[in-house]
């Protein structure tokens, strides 16, 4: 574990990970919680890249970013007098929509929104004066759905909008257009505010496959000229997706050199400590049952069948952990054989690889029950200590109720 009195001294580390001569990362994923101060460590990032050095004489901006900075880029018009010509306004002063109108992104946007939302879109343009220049800008997004024009959409929705114009921007930076060709490296910091589990595995498997093709990109030469990533989440589940889609070998393509961190601020002040997850392999294994916790919260939570997927993913990394082949080895250690041939079949059946995130549903009230005490059995026998931010989950757990057959699927 390594401890930072300073973001630029937490910066300056980052960096030489991304630059190291010998041994290059392309991609560094960083799990923190809320308030740790991720979002000042962006911008921190992005400002030391365009201070005058001797390796950046003018200064030239060498990242783009996206973190709650983007999002508060765009500002609703709610029409009060009429009520009836909602919109999205665009701040006309950020550089972030510059190159808006040449990079042509309408058709990438839809086809990154499509997957997400249901809605339509349309851009209207003016034009802005900069210097002695007048160039067009975007003015203000508006929305139509099933013939309605002009509705304002959730915040979800919003946001999710917000973060495929990045996306496409993005594909556009790795195209290699001439608006992004000083720039070196993407920071992407929470981008999944407000939005439901669904489309949060949605964005992470998405986001995953353009940070492989960062990580492997090439120049018209043909010669590697990647794009070096920082990702940082307080996600749980989102962080876990990402770690499996960017560590998973993929047939034809090269491995992506990745490191994992854990960001913490220990009192509070402005010291940070960093800690490689390689060293603590399983620690966000130990953040994935704190959102499954979460998740299985009879008053807040809300399960999907994915999540036995997940639950089971954990209990088999427990067991190789203890040097064991299979998660039997934590049903094994459970009271009576009964409630362990009750938890492998349900298990067994009620996790689907991969198929089951991508296509979530939320469980009958049968199956969350099982999945509860499967999950308190667990928690409780391996005496795992979640993180206190979801200390108040293990009340919300109700008693385990007498053993049934495990439900078919």
């Amino acid at each position: 574990m390594s401890k930072y009195k300073t973001l630029k001294s937490l910066v300056a580390r980052l960096r030489d990970d991304l630059n190291n001569p010998t041994k290059p990362i392309s991609l560094l994923l960083i799990y923190a919680y809320n308030r740790t101060g991720k979002t000042r460590l962006s911008m921190e990032f992005k400002d030391a890249g365009k201070r005058k050095t001797k390796k950046n004489l003018t200064g030239t901006p060498d990242t783009l970013y996206f973190n709650a900075f983007t999002e508060d880029l765009f500002v609703w018009e709610n029409d009060l007098e009429g009520d009836s010509m909602r919109r999205l306004q665009l701040n006309e002063k950020s550089s972030f929509f510059n190159a808006m109108t040449e990079l042509a992104l309408d058709e990438t946007i839809a086809q990154y929104l499509s997957r997400y939302a249901d809605f339509d879109f349309d851009f209207t343009y003016k034009e802005v004066q900069q210097g002695n220049e007048t160039v067009a800008k975007p003015d203000f997004v508006s929305f139509e759905k099933d013939g309605v024009p002009n509705i304002k959409v959730s915040r979800g929705e919003q946001n999710i909008f917000i973060w495929c114009i990045f996306m496409a921007i993005c594909e556009r930076m790795l195209d290699g257009h001439e608006s992004y060709q000083g720039k070196k490296y993407l920071y992407i910091d929470d981008p999944i505010s407000s939005l439901d589990d669904n489309n949060a595995i949605s964005v992470a498997c998405d986001l995953a496959k353009l940070l492989r093709r960062a990580a492997t990109r090439k120049n018209v030469d043909g010669a590697p000229a990647p794009i070096r990533v920082i990702f940082s989440s307080h996600h749980a589940l989102f962080f876990n997706v990402m770690c499996n889609e960017v560590g998973r070998r993929t047939d034809g393509e090269p491995k992506v050199t990745h490191k994992r961190y854990f960001l913490h601020r220990p009192n509070g002040d402005g010291a940070y400590t960093l800690q490689a997850t390689e060293d603590t392999p399983f620690f966000h294994h130990v953040a994935t049952l704190a959102e499954l916790q979460r998740a299985a919260d009879p008053e807040k939570g809300k399960l999907y069948t994915f999540h036995f997927n997940a639950l089971r993913s954990v209990m088999e990394k427990t067991a190789s952990f203890f040097g064991h082949p299979s998660m039997a080895f934590c049903l094994k250690a459970l009271d009576n054989e009964e409630d362990r041939a009750l938890f492998s079949r349900a298990l067994h059946l009620l996790s689907h690889g991969a198929y089951a995130i991508h296509e979530p549903t939320e469980m009958g009230e049968d199956n969350k029950e099982l999945f509860r005490r499967i999950l308190r059995e667990f928690i409780t026998r391996f005496e795992f200590a979640l993180p206190g931010v979801v200390a108040t989950q293990s009340a919300a757990l109700a008693p385990a109720p007498a053993p049934e057959e495990a439900p078919a699927q």
